[in-house]
């Protein structure tokens, strides 16, 4: 018998949801906000065709709608309290649902992070997902507050989502070990969240890498009306992405996007602080470069000489 659309939530997604005054059951969810503090808010959208493919391990995906709304939390230093989910589908298909809701709770659950509500239509595969975090008031990251003579940060390393769709375009064949490494990070992306929070009343401004990273620090001068200067070479990268030719090393890293790190800007006095704050959140962070009082990014290779950008990062209504 087909699965109802009530039926379909009852049995995939509807579960307790420790944190919140009402959950999925009303036409609202009922959150209580802890005295004190801010709610941060953030959409994102995935599109079949646009942002995954439709070869996807359905299990995968529901990590990935899930891990690219808490990235930007993590971006604003933010606590994750709960998310919404509306989702439309082709089909009913149980055991895609089954799948999809393993991989999304899985993540939920390892960020105390509970589902309090959305909505289900049928129609070509689309998930939005909202996420609603906190954060003490005042301590929240913002794009706009980076000052001359900060350093800038980056934490993990980046290019290897890039590198697995040019494998899946065939631009470059990558030996199995590669591709599934890179595939991996393509498909599910770790949330800097315990990064995020611990950088509160550190860094100066902070952003996510979902675009591209030429783009998305651009996203941070304009906000905060500087300038940077980026080492191209100091970019992290993983072992698989480093035995590209160094052409392709720079497309990856430069302007690839779907990394989900963090790029943070924190005072040239706090070089200790922010590698304190990465190791108490188990995670790695290089310094990329610095920012500067004139507007415009300027990136340069070891010896100093400009680094031309080797493309440009993702825009959807720029790019197809």
């Amino acid at each position: 018998m087909a699965l109802g659309e009530f039926e379909l939530i009852r049995r995939f997604f509807d579960r307790p949801a420790p944190g919140l005054v009402r959950g999925i059951g009303d036409d609202c969810a009922v959150l209580a906000p802890t005295p004190g503090h801010h709610w941060l808010v953030s959409t994102d959208m995935l599109v079949e065709g646009r942002h995954f493919l439709s070869t996807v391990d359905p299990e995968a995906l529901g990590h990935k709608a899930l891990a690219v709304n808490l990235s930007d939390l993590a971006a604003c230093g933010a606590t994750p309290r709960a998310v919404f989910l509306a989702l439309a589908l082709p089909r009913a298909d149980a055991a895609w649902l089954e799948a999809f809701a393993r991989g999304l709770f899985q993540l939920a659950d390892a960020h105390g992070v509970a589902l309090a509500g959305g909505d289900t239509t049928a129609g070509p595969l689309n998930l939005c997902i909202t996420a609603m975090g906190e954060a003490p008031a005042g301590q929240s990251l913002l794009r706009s507050g980076a000052q001359p003579g900060d350093t800038l940060w980056v934490s993990g390393t980046l290019g290897d989502a890039r590198l697995a769709l040019e494998g899946f375009r065939g631009t470059v064949s990558l030996p199995s070990e590669a591709f599934a490494a890179t595939r991996l990070r393509m498909e599910r992306p770790t949330p800097r969240v315990a990064l995020g929070q611990a950088l509160r009343g550190l860094a100066t401004s902070a952003i996510d890498v979902s675009d591209g990273l030429l783009g998305d620090l651009a996203h941070v001068l304009a906000a905060s009306n500087v300038g940077a200067e980026l080492q191209a070479d100091a970019l992290p990268r993983s072992a698989h992405l480093a035995a590209q030719p160094l052409h392709l090393q720079r497309l990856c890293t430069l302007t690839g996007g779907d990394d989900y790190e963090l790029v943070v800007t924190a005072p040239a006095d706090g070089d200790d602080a922010v590698r304190a704050a990465a190791a108490g959140s188990d995670t790695s962070v290089t310094r990329i470069g610095r920012i500067t009082a004139e507007p415009g990014l300027c990136c340069v290779d070891a010896q100093g000489q400009p680094v031309r950008a080797p493309g440009a990062s993702f825009d959807h209504f720029r790019q197809t």
